[in-house]
């Protein structure tokens, strides 16, 4: 009889352990209790800003054209310039013939054409040309003479020497030009500066 008490004992236990695990499942399936949470803020932003920009920019640049003289034959060559002060800007450029480029051409080319004489002709326009002729004993040609004949001539006209009294014949000097150029850029700078 012990022994029935004792499984008796043991079943109601068991059941008991059954019915408490049971019930602990259908509490845990329920739904939570949500958790509400309150909250007030304030908030007040005051700004106040002063912004002053101060802009210095260098004024507008004169730029000097670009002058193309990229052509062998041509005995020119390019001169260009540009001036800027804070009101005006001034920019030029020119092309500037080249005369001893010119002569060498013509020269060349009577020579190679095979005038010879009227090629040391063109070449004794220049002073440095016409003395050094002279100073080799073979002088320029003077008005179809070579020779002693032309050197008499050029004494008897020494007013027609290349580089002599060139005023009087209608030209100026290249002293004169270099003058006058300056002359003329520096008014142009003190025009600008004022």
């Amino acid at each position: 009889m012990k022994l029935g008490k004792l499984i008796c004992l043991m079943v109601i236990l068991v059941s008991s352990l059954s019915i408490a695990q049971a019930q602990t499942t259908t509490t845990n399936t329920t739904d939570p209790v949500p958790i509400v949470t309150e909250s007030t803020t304030t908030s007040t932003v005051t700004t106040n800003s002063t912004s002053e920009t101060t802009l210095k920019s260098p004024p507008p640049s004169a730029i000097s054209p670009t002058i193309n003289t990229s052509n062998s034959d041509l005995c020119t060559f390019g001169v260009a310039g540009a001036v800027q002060t804070q009101i005006l800007g001034l920019s030029t450029g020119t092309q500037v013939r080249d005369m001893n480029c010119e002569m060498l051409k013509n020269a060349k080319t009577l020579y190679d054409m095979g005038m010879k004489v009227a090629a040391v002709s063109v070449m004794c326009q220049d002073r440095r040309v016409f003395d050094a002729m002279m100073n080799a004993g073979t002088p320029c040609p003077y008005d179809g003479m070579i020779g002693k004949d032309a050197k008499a001539a050029w004494n008897d006209n020494p007013q027609m020497q290349p580089g002599v009294n060139q005023k009087k014949r209608g030209g100026m000097s290249d002293e004169t030009k270099t003058l006058l150029g300056t002359g003329g850029v520096a008014s142009l700078l003190l025009l600008l500066l004022l």
